[in-house]
């Protein structure tokens, strides 16, 4: 049977990677990463088709010009991010549920792509108040980086009434059960 693809999205501090650690930790899910490709240099013992799929800029440009990726940035100039296509088809085939951890663009452009076959997820802050807590307490950003971050939030806020559901997550505990319950209704349909 075909797999299906949970997609998330959500400002930085919102819990996002938290709740979908939770999630994948259930093996009834069969939940399984979607494999990136990006033109920077692999880090320490990060291996060609397992953590990504390394490219050339010029590599991932030409994909670009073929229309191979579902989704892309050029987060840097000639530091690219993309998901593949071909790649995300391979694993659906292989009865894979696929997840993907992106930005709302993105998240917005694998969803029109597959319809039916994607459930979107945005995580959500309970306000921009706390989502600047968040990320002031986690003490890993420079004040004017966490105030680009806030700004960039007010922008993915605006989109969340694009996505299939939202989980608002003011308690993480809650928020973890209604995701992983979302995406087993989804599943099971």
């Amino acid at each position: 049977m075909e797999g299906k693809l949970i997609i998330f999205a959500a400002p930085s501090g919102s819990g996002k990677s938290t709740i979908i650690k939770y999630v994948m930790q259930n093996a009834d899910l069969n939940l399984h990463f979607s494999i990136s490709a990006t033109s920077r240099a692999p880090r320490g013992e990060e291996q060609n088709g397992v953590e990504y799929f390394f490219l050339t800029p010029d590599e991932f440009r030409q994909k670009i010009e073929n229309d191979e990726f579902l989704e892309y940035e050029e987060v840097y100039t000639d530091k690219f991010y993309g998901t593949l296509r071909s790649q995300v088809d391979k694993q659906l085939a292989e009865g894979q549920n696929v997840i993907f951890d992106v930005d709302v663009n993105g998240a917005k452009r694998i969803k029109q792509a597959y319809g039916k076959q994607a459930l979107s997820i945005f995580v959500q802050p309970p306000s921009i108040e706390e989502l600047r807590n968040r990320l002031t307490n986690r003490a890993t950003d420079a004040p004017e980086v966490i105030e680009q971050r806030i700004e960039r939030a007010a922008f993915e806020l605006s989109q969340a009434k694009d996505f299939d559901e939202i989980v608002v997550n003011d308690n993480l505990e809650v928020a973890q059960v209604e995701a992983e319950s979302l995406i087993e209704d989804f599943l099971n349909e």
